[in-house]
């Protein structure tokens, strides 16, 4: 018996730490009318979060990546605008938990369900949003939105946002 808890027990704490490189959900979106060749230079036109060091990370990855992609940073007359928004939201999930399972089904094994107990989980989400502008046109081109389970450690946070930043823009610029 102790055998079998002890097997679910490993296989819950794998399902759980596997499960935090699924938590991460980009999504990206651009115009397919326009002509990503005729952009070469971006300048950032806003960079918001609620947490100031914040946004030196976010202006370094995203400005690293598009230079990654051929692109050169001109403070104020780029051809592609950025607005970078960076927020958080706090979520929760329950877990429900079984315990003492008995018997099969009928008369004669009983039916014991055994108890449960079930609990709230509180959890932060991180998202960043960035949308890239024509600048002399202000029409929107592209955006992309990050959204990852955030940790305690501003360390983990970091290497999970660069990574998001990473997957985010690996299609850019669209063909």
């Amino acid at each position: 018996m102790r055998t079998v808890q002890r097997a679910k027990s490993l296989t819950f704490i794998i399902l759980y730490f596997a499960a935090g490189d699924f938590a991460q959900e980009i999504k990206t979106d651009y115009d397919r009318k326009a002509d990503f060749s005729l952009y070469k230079r971006v300048s950032f036109e806003k960079v918001e979060t609620k947490d100031p060091l914040w946004v030196d990370r976010i202006t370094a990855a995203i400005s690293g990546e598009l230079t990654a992609r051929g692109m050169t940073q001109d403070a104020s007359n780029g051809d592609m605008a950025i607005i970078a928004i960076g927020m958080t939201t706090d979520r929760q999930t329950l877990d429900t938990f079984y315990t003492s399972f008995q018997g099969g089904w009928g008369w004669r094994w009983g039916s014991g369900y055994g108890n449960e107990t079930t609990t709230t989980e509180p959890y932060t989400v991180g998202t960043l949003v960035v949308d890239l502008f024509d600048r002399k046109t202000k029409a929107l081109l592209w955006r992309g939105s990050a959204d990852n389970t955030l940790s305690n450690s501003s360390t983990k946070n970091i290497k999970a946002f660069n990574k998001s930043v990473d997957k985010l823009f690996k299609g850019f610029p669209p063909k």
